[in-house]
């Protein structure tokens, strides 16, 4: 279920990217679908833990409809810069014996700046504004999902280790 929605939200965010205009906010540019691309980094883990090292196969799929369906400049620039943070996401998630929460937390800290240098970089160039609100926007999905983890009971948030 999860690797179908992780799959799924790629594509949406690429077309997102393609289509929908970033919105200049005077001191940096923002695009709506960062806040989408948090959810991706965070759907990523979910379909981890459900299909382990497999989930490498979704991010390839996400790649390849990508690339079939997005813009080719954006769809380029996405697979550099998803599969550059996707690796160290991945990497992050697997290795750290740390609760659920935590690993998603920590992926996502370290992969959303990445990402986003990277896709940014080819884009449109890297300015500090957007980096920062791009970066901001995406790590609020992983915050809310720490924030949902820590605030349930110790026995329900020992089930989702």
């Amino acid at each position: 279920m999860f690797m179908l929605a992780y799959v799924m939200a790629i594509l949406a965010l690429n077309l997102g990217f393609s289509y929908v205009p970033m919105i200049d906010l005077g001191f940096g540019m923002f695009s709506p679908m960062a806040i989408l691309a948090g959810a991706v980094f965070v759907l990523r883990d979910y379909a981890q833990r459900e299909y382990g090292h497999y989930v490498m196969v979704g991010m390839v799929a996400g790649a390849i409809l990508t690339f079939a369906l997005a813009d080719p400049y954006v769809a380029m620039a996405s697979v550099m810069a998803f599969g550059t943070s996707e690796v160290a996401d991945y990497a992050l998630y697997t290795f750290t014996k740390k609760p659920f929460k935590d690993r998603v937390l920590i992926s996502s800290v370290v992969s959303t700046p990445i990402d986003t240098a990277v896709f940014l970089f080819m884009i449109e160039g890297l300015t500090t504004g957007t980096f920062v609100l791009m970066v901001l926007s995406k790590l609020i999905a992983a915050l809310v999902i720490w924030l949902y983890y820590a605030r349930r009971s110790p026995s329900a948030a020992a089930e989702m280790l």
